[in-house]
Formats: structure tokens, sequence, C-alpha cells
């Protein structure tokens, strides 16, 4: 038997834990890939790490910003609304290259890292801490917004605003798009591209 075999095998027959949300997404697909590993996993054998979540909820840290004491497990939420933080983001100083470099320096690169909550205008979140916080904060908000990762795409709409923006995320962004998009081709390009690559993981 292969070693890589060996390895799957092994990783079947033992539990997958996890301490957050972010593996729900992984569990809304035919086979499921850990987001870590990649390796596949069988989810009837996921467990909850509870412990980790009560030690995450138990303990306090002060917030880099205005040094307020926010347990573990709501500390990325208040960062994300913390204006002291954002403040210190607005003003950290830009990249100066140590050496000059002949490469023309691009100025016209949209963002496609990190994005804003378009109910409430939290800043700097990537795309899993986005999901997140409007899980957390804006669940029952009625509201039709714009979706902030579509806009920043090159087929983006900016007009067209999401009648459930919560299933949108769930149902168009369950993978970040850098992993697998060209960003030189349409939507309906990247899509496919995206799942014939993703189908060829193992």
């Amino acid at each position: 038997m292969s070693l890589p075999q060996t390895l799957l095998n092994a990783a079947n027959n033992l539990s997958l834990r996890f301490c957050g949300e972010c593996l729900q997404p992984c569990l809304q697909v035919v086979s499921p890939l850990c987001p870590l590993c990649r390796m596949p996993f069988d989810p009837k054998k996921v467990e909850k790490a509870t412990n980790v979540e009560k030690q995450l909820s138990s303990y306090k840290a002060p917030c880099r910003g205005c040094n307020k004491k926010v347990t573990l497990m709501k500390m990325r939420t208040h960062i994300s609304s913390c204006n002291k933080v954002q403040e210190q983001m607005d003003n950290c100083p830009k990249f100066v290259p140590v050496v000059p470099t002949s490469q023309p320096i691009p100025s016209n690169i949209p963002n496609r890292s990190t994005f804003t909550c378009p109910y409430c205008g939290a800043r700097n979140l990537d795309q899993q801490e986005l999901v997140k916080h409007c899980m957390d904060n804006h669940r029952n908000d009625p509201n039709k917004v714009v979706c902030p990762i579509c806009v920043a795409m090159p087929w983006g709409d900016p007009s067209y605003k999401s009648a459930n923006f919560l299933q949108h995320l769930f149902h168009r962004h369950k993978f970040s798009y850098d992993t697998f998009v060209d960003y030189s081709i349409d939507e309906e390009a990247a899509l496919h591209a995206a799942i014939a690559l993703s189908l060829t993981e193992k």
C-alpha cells in the first residue's frame, strides 16, 4: 500500500476536530476536503473541539487598538469594528522597495483580499471573516445589499443587490477566488475553471 493511501486510510478512521464555523462550507459539498491539509474526510466523523471553544471563551486579551479586554472568541469581530484599529491600519506606512526596480508599479489593481461589510461598514475583513461577521451580526437583516466580493471581480456589477446576501455568500463564495481564478477571464469561464481544478485535487 502506498504512503498516500495509508495516510488517507488513517485520516478516514480518525474523527476530524474543529473549533470554528470555517468548516461549515466544507460540509456542504459531496466529497469534503479539510480546509487546512486538503485531505478528504468523512463528514459523519466531525467532532467540535468544545474544549478549545471553552478556552477561547474564557481567556481575555487586550485589543491592539483600544486596549479593551475581549475574549479571544470575540476578538476578531471586535477588531473588525474597532475604530482605533482602523486608524492604525489607515496610518500604516506604504511599502517602499529597498532596491529600485525597473518594473512598473501597478496602480489600478483592485483589492481582492479584504472587504467591507455592506451592512455596517466594518472594514478589512477577509472572505471568511466577512461570512462570520455577517452571520454573527446581520443574520436577520432584511436589507438588500451589494456583495463586496463580487464587486471586486472584473465581472462585478456594483448596482446588483442580493435579495438574500447570506445565502449568496454560502453559495457563491465557498472558496477564495485567489486560489483558483484567472482574473483575465469572465465569471462563467472562471467558475468552470475553478470547478475543474477543484475536482482534480486529491
